[in-house]
């Protein structure tokens, strides 16, 4: 039933936007399409620091670099945690969870990752937008190309 309703949700969305648009379906099938069900680990964080400057913070306790692997393909962001197996027959509780994880953020137009550091158990990802020349808004000038407000003058004599 649940399903049922956000189906219903998305296709009224889609119409409605796409009365008001040109050119923007390609970017509604991503907004659809994005998991809603994509749990919760790893914990993370998404930082605007200004304008054109992000930051994903995600928490990897126990994660070491060479078990992540970043990548990006079609501004789609992809973080995955394959950690080696252990024996964790010594561990009397195992609080910090270090399972394998994929974890996906859909980027915006223009959105580039720049970097990706591992820190004291945090994976600091920054993205930067540039927006290229071709794609900022620019003034179009109005040609008058005649006067169409001249009047039909009738004699009536």
């Amino acid at each position: 039933m649940r399903t049922d309703f956000y189906n219903a949700l998305q296709t009224e969305f889609a119409r409605d936007l796409s009365r008001l648009t040109v050119g923007f379906e390609p970017t509604f099938r991503r907004l659809l399409d994005i998991r809603t069900d994509a749990g919760t680990y790893p914990p993370y964080n998404i930082l605007q620091l200004d304008e054109n400057n992000y930051q994903i913070d995600i928490a990897l306790a126990g994660f070491k670099s060479d078990e992540i692997r970043v990548q990006v393909h079609q501004q789609e962001l992809t973080v995955e945690g394959q950690v080696e197996t252990t024996d964790d027959s010594n561990f009397l509780f195992k609080g910090i969870a270090t399972r394998n994880f994929q974890r996906k953020f859909s980027l915006g137009e223009h959105v580039e990752v720049t970097s990706a550091k591992l820190k004291d158990g945090l994976l600091t990802i920054s993205l930067y937008r540039e927006i290229p020349e071709s794609a900022k808004p620019r003034e179009i000038s109005v040609e008058v190309v005649g006067d169409t407000s001249t009047k039909k003058i009738t004699n009536s004599n």
